[in-house]
């Protein structure tokens, strides 16, 4: 995937001026740990720490964030993918603070743990996401992943929860969204022992929807992202809360939550133009309304 020149980001006080974000843009030279480009209804982001294996540091994070907002709030996007710049996706994070090395209250872990919760934060983007694993996937790094709709790794990647190896556990989601991925067996295999898995296990289990080979993984992820942007985005954004949620529900209550999102969905004119174009045999042409 090649990026462009990335966009400002500058958080605010009282959040992320996506002002600022949207119209600003700055020089390709400049060192920014997290590239994102805008292009044919998709947004291109790229953790770029290669030389730390894009490891999450808080600059990262904070970064990491305003581009998810800005996605959220830009109704030209109707999703994003998501990749690491060189060998890796992301290692995990960096090294925590050596004072906690003696511990620390439950105040000051929490102060110090909650800007960084990059993975909640792709969480909580409603349009699909793409993770485009170009290279391991470990502890923080695969809770980033997990909290992508999609998951494509290319081949020789590792994909593993690790913290346990360093007296921790996931923190941002990564053990519930596992869970759910993989089913109870499997995550506790994984979160217990700290097992790194190859491409092949992961396709096999269910961490992953696709393995390809690392020279056509870009491609791959371009094709898929390519044929979602073409598909009316206010359906896409439904089918994927309906999942989302649903997991999270009765029987009962999902099945209503789906039958209300149908009703909804009657009303726009996407699905209107979705009916016309079937009736008239010619390929639809969504715009989001």
């Amino acid at each position: 995937m090649t990026v462009g020149a990335p966009l400002s980001l500058t958080l605010c006080n009282k959040g992320v001026n996506i002002e600022a974000l949207s119209k600003e843009c700055v020089s390709p030279m400049r060192d920014k740990a997290v590239l994102y480009e805008k292009r044919d209804h998709a947004a291109w982001v790229t953790l770029n720490r290669p030389q730390a294996h894009n490891r999450l540091d808080l600059r990262t994070c904070h970064e990491l964030r305003a581009v998810c907002e800005a996605i959220s709030q830009d109704d030209e996007v109707r999703l994003a993918a998501l990749t690491g710049a060189g060998d890796a996706f992301c290692a995990g994070d960096e090294e925590g603070p050596t004072e906690f090395a003696n511990g620390a209250s439950p105040e000051e872990v929490r102060a110090y743990l909650e800007p960084r919760r990059a993975a909640s934060f792709l969480g909580g983007v409603e349009k699909p996401l793409i993770a485009a694993i170009n290279g391991d996937a470990l502890g923080h790094g695969l809770e980033l992943a997990l909290a992508c709709d999609i998951r494509i790794v290319s081949e020789g990647a590792r994909l593993g929860m690790t913290q346990i190896a360093r007296g921790g556990i996931p923190w941002d989601g990564g053990a519930q969204r596992l869970a759910r991925i993989v089913g109870r067996a499997w995550a506790t295999d994984m979160l217990l022992n700290g097992r790194v898995l190859d491409t092949e296990e992961a396709l096999r289990i269910g961490l992953v929807h696709r393995v390809a080979p690392a020279s056509e993984l870009a491609g791959c992820v371009e094709q898929m992202a390519a044929a979602m942007a073409a598909l009316a985005p206010i359906a896409t954004r439904y089918a994927k809360e309906v999942v989302l949620k649903g997991m999270d529900m009765t029987l009962e209550q999902g099945l209503r939550l789906e039958a209300d999102l149908n009703v909804i969905l009657q009303t726009t004119r996407d699905r209107a133009e979705g009916v016309a174009s079937f009736l008239e045999r010619r390929e639809p042409t969504y715009t989001g309304e």
